[in-house]
């Protein structure tokens, strides 16, 4: 079983290195991290914060809405590209099970992005620990950023898994991945806020509006980074939401989605006729 997953990700590897997913994804986490690295390089002791530190509560802002985006564009065609290719059919002569397909393809694509993350989260710690020596008291921030990051990124390659099982085509699978983002991570909070706006602090603000938070990954993401860093103070809009909710319960939703999504992914495939 081992053998067969391990044999599934390193082709998988092979095709996103041709694809250039890896130097894509690289590229843009190591972008965005130095733009973020340029505009956090004010002095931060007013704020009481390490630079590093500073810089992470920026990092989050990206990472919410930068490693769902790759996650879905690398997992959108991982199973309606196999069928428009024709591959599909000859991979499922081989024994080999199903979820051990959906889970070597989630091995390669999770390793690209813990590369990407390394690189562009490195670099923003390089630069900021060479600004300020006393930067290095942010890396237990930067790790757990690390971390969360590959989870949300995991949750995101199964929910792209999933659709694209359902399309079956690749152009198909494409938009709804892009849909699905818009969807979750920028109308959704948007939509929160009009909620919010409109209930006046009735029962909407107090009871559901936090739990609406925690069922979608990315807010749990973004609320659990906020809390643990105790940069509440400095959030808005429904990141000032994290002083609200429990530590545990962000971090519970964070370590459950990956599950869910890949529980998901497993049974559309079940379902797909090659």
């Amino acid at each position: 079983m081992i053998a067969r997953i391990i044999a599934t990700a390193i082709h998988e590897a092979h095709i996103a290195r041709r694809n250039r997913w890896v130097l894509i994804a690289v590229v843009l986490m190591v972008v965005f991290s130095l733009v973020l690295s340029a505009v956090g390089s004010a002095p931060s002791g007013g704020l009481g914060a390490d630079r590093l530190s500073i810089t992470v509560a920026s990092l989050t802002s990206l990472s919410v809405y930068l490693v769902p985006l790759v996650a879905l564009l690398m997992s959108f065609d991982a199973v309606a590209g196999e069928v428009e290719r024709g591959t599909l059919p000859l991979l499922l002569t081989y024994p080999v099970a199903r979820w051990e397909i959906l889970g070597g393809k989630l091995i390669a694509h999770t390793s690209i992005l813990v590369i990407a993350l390394l690189a562009g989260y490195g670099v923003a710690a390089l630069i900021a620990v060479a600004n300020d020596p006393a930067a290095v008291a942010g890396v237990g921030s930067l790790w757990r950023l690390t971390w969360t990051s590959t989870l949300l990124g995991a949750t995101f390659l199964g929910i792209g898994y999933a659709l694209s099982s359902l399309s079956r085509r690749a152009s198909g699978a494409a938009g709804l991945a892009i849909g699905l983002w818009l969807g979750l991570v920028v109308l959704y909070d948007l939509a929160l806020l009009a909620a919010v706006v409109a209930d006046g602090g009735g029962i909407f603000t107090k009871q559901i509006f936090p739990t609406a938070l925690l069922v979608n990954p990315a807010d749990a993401f973004r609320l659990f980074n906020l809390t643990a860093s105790q940069a509440t103070s400095t959030a808005s809009g429904v990141g000032g939401a994290a002083a609200s909710i429990a530590l545990w319960q962000s971090l519970l939703s964070i370590l459950l989605w990956p599950i869910l999504a890949l529980g998901l992914a497993t049974r559309a495939f079940r379902k797909v006729d090659p």
